[in-house]
């Protein structure tokens, strides 16, 4: 009768054992999905985020009466652009993550090019273009290639604004042109009535998309998730994340 007794305890105090374990197990495993998933999201929302804020300083640098100097308009700019950057690079995995870095940059350019061209110019001048200038540059944050940039030397009353680059020349040498611009001379000056940047918006828009698939694909939250249920699960980790190359 004692054996008996003493058999039954040590398997119930195994199976309450087993039960702790796995019990315990399924708690690690959950805080550990919920963390990742929390990582993942963060990683996934950052491009949107910083699109958004980089926008909101442009559109106010460029056109509020309040706005801050032109060089701590920039230096704001740009610290911004580098902080999303390297936040971006810390947070997902890989290769992705130097690819996404420089897809964000590239956007987050595009946004503040797109947020200057939307700018409110108050004034318009009658000027006359004295020279057309055509030069080349080497475009790489609008998809490469050679782009002409044609800038037109002018004279306005008041001597402001004295030049004006377009993609296009907007009239021949001697000939008049209405340009808008900012007295404040916060904005380049604009022909008048010139359509909305909408090709830059759009190039935004899909580099900020490429970032954000990358961003949700090659998280390094999502892949500390991925190996966490590979191990609760007995399998190992995929054959393509970087801990399982590491093993092999």
């Amino acid at each position: 009768m004692s054996s008996t007794n003493t058999g039954s305890s040590a398997g119930s105090g195994s199976s309450a054992g087993a039960s702790g374990s796995a019990g315990a197990g399924r708690s690690a495993t959950t805080g550990g999905h919920a963390g990742g998933g929390a990582g993942t999201w963060a990683a996934t929302l950052l491009p949107a985020f910083c699109a958004v804020a980089v926008y909101a300083w442009s559109a106010w640098s460029f056109g509020s009466a309040s706005a801050p100097s032109t060089t701590v308009a920039v230096s704001v700019g740009g610290a911004a652009i580098l902080v999303a950057a390297v936040a971006y690079y810390l947070l997902v995995d890989g290769v992705m993550g130097l690819w996404g870095a420089l897809a964000l940059v590239g956007a987050l350019l595009l946004t503040v090019a797109t947020a200057d061209q939307w700018a409110s110019r108050g004034a318009v001048a009658d000027c006359v273009v004295v020279k057309v200038h055509e030069e080349k540059h080497v475009s790489v944050g609008e998809g490469g290639g050679e782009r002409t940039v044609y800038r037109h030397t002018l004279r306005c009353p008041g001597g402001y604004p004295s030049a004006l680059s377009e993609n296009r020349r907007v009239a021949p040498d001697g000939g008049e042109v209405r340009v808008a611009y900012d007295p404040r001379r916060r904005v380049a000056p604009a022909v008048e009535g010139s359509s909305p940047p909408w090709g830059q918006a759009f190039l935004a828009l899909v580099l900020l998309a490429a970032a954000t698939a990358g961003a949700r694909r090659f998280s390094r939250a999502g892949r500390r998730e991925r190996e966490a249920r590979s191990g609760s699960s007995g399998r190992p980790p995929s054959t393509g994340s970087r801990t399982a190359r590491g093993r092999r």
